[in-house]
């Protein structure tokens, strides 16, 4: 049994560290290597893992807010932490709920496991191939977009497999990031959140084992798995977002009385805080829906999620632009650290789903039928 972790306390010691180059790093896109092993030496990786299996113990809401917390310093170190924590998120709601979950948490919270993701990129479909080999599968694919890969332990991750009966499906398995045939394509030169290391990792020829399959589903087509992924991944990703924006408006916020004789000034400042409420009523709500795992994992579910995510991001990204705007020309310059806030903001439109889909996903649900087109999911299927 573990003590809880402190993690209020944590973010006010740990902050200001990581905030110490954060220039550099984005200048010279360097992972974020020593934030990591400060939240390794503090059981952060392991914090949401409940206390009975050695973990911290610490709540979904209360990691959303430690992400949120610690974006102002370093934004990069609060979305590769995000992206670790969903996942350990999942598991806690499946182990909550009586599914398999139990071995995961065990390994995160006994060697404080760094877990890794792919599953935005893959979403439906999934990416890569799949052979069947004795005893497993060998596994050849390029996966984008891992944040904390360079750390990194296991990889979570997926790729599709034609049955020889049943079809095409997608399996879902760990990969050990240090398991033969598994490297970094060191690709990760980006607009902004330039120090996560979310390099592609390349994987080829890897052995799968058959009992390392945790999850068959079919290719291209909406699985109640997501329900889960969608509910606990987004409250906390956007949570790192939103302290971006957060920075952003305080940046120019400390500067208004600057500009005071501005007679537009006071509309701008206005706006600014308007958009910024908008994306913390949105975030606060994905939270308040996730209710620390007690939620009911269904399509209307995720669905809610989903729309207050696409509100979310466009009232960050639109929070940025304004702060930007409400700068002046000082803002343009990257010593204010504006500019950099506004290009890490930008990463928030990638993640699932972006707002088409996730327009066309809810108009669907409205008329009652599939969130996703069984007319895409044949084209798919004969495409493939």
């Amino acid at each position: 049994m573990s003590e809880r972790i402190d993690l209020t306390a944590l973010v006010q010691k740990l902050g200001p560290q990581f905030a110490e180059g954060v220039e550099e790093r984005d200048a010279e896109a360097t992972f974020v290597a020593n934030h990591y092993e400060a939240l390794r030496a503090h059981k952060v990786f392991s914090a949401q893992v409940p206390t009975d299996l050695g973990g911290g113990g610490v709540t979904h809401s209360q990691m959303c807010a430690f992400v949120r917390a610690l974006a102002p310093y370093c934004s990069s170190t609060a979305l590769a932490l995000a992206m670790h924590q969903h996942l350990v998120a999942a598991a806690v709601f499946n182990y909550r709920n009586g599914k398999p979950g139990q071995k995961l948490l065990e390994r995160v919270a006994g060697k404080e496991a760094i877990l890794v993701s792919t599953g935005a990129n893959d979403w439906l479909a999934s990416s890569g191939a799949c052979e069947k080999t004795e005893g497993g599968f060998q596994v050849n694919a390029r996966k984008p977009f891992a944040s904390g890969s360079p750390m990194g332990d296991v990889l979570v991750t997926s790729a599709p497999y034609k049955d020889p009966k049943e079809g095409w499906q997608v399996l879902h398995f760990p990969v050990p990031l240090k398991a033969d045939g598994v490297s970094l394509a060191g690709d990760w030169q980006t607009l902004g959140m330039r120090a996560t290391g979310s390099e592609t990792v390349v994987l080829e020829g890897v052995f799968v084992p058959d009992e390392a399959v945790v999850l068959r589903r079919p290719r291209a087509t909406y699985h109640p798995a997501f329900n889960v992924i969608l509910t606990v991944a987004m409250p906390l990703i956007l949570s790192a977002y939103l302290g971006v924006a957060e920075s952003a408006v305080e940046i120019v916020m400390s500067q208004a009385a600057k500009r005071s004789d501005d007679p537009v000034a006071p509309y701008l400042l206005g706006e600014l805080t308007n958009l910024l409420t908008t994306a913390q009523i949105a975030t606060d709500s994905m939270v308040a829906i996730t209710n620390d795992w007690n939620f009911a994992p269904t399509p209307e579910t995720a669905n809610a999620i989903l729309v207050r995510k696409t509100i979310a991001a466009k009232a960050i990204l639109d929070t940025v632009e304004k702060a930007m705007e409400a700068a002046g020309g000082s803002g343009f310059y990257s010593t204010t650290g504006l500019e950099r806030l506004v290009r890490d903001a930008h990463g928030v439109q990638f993640h699932p789903l972006p707002e088409k889909r996730q327009q066309l996903f809810t108009g669907r649900l409205a008329l009652g039928l599939d969130p996703i087109s069984e007319e895409v999911v044949a084209k798919f299927r004969a495409a493939a």
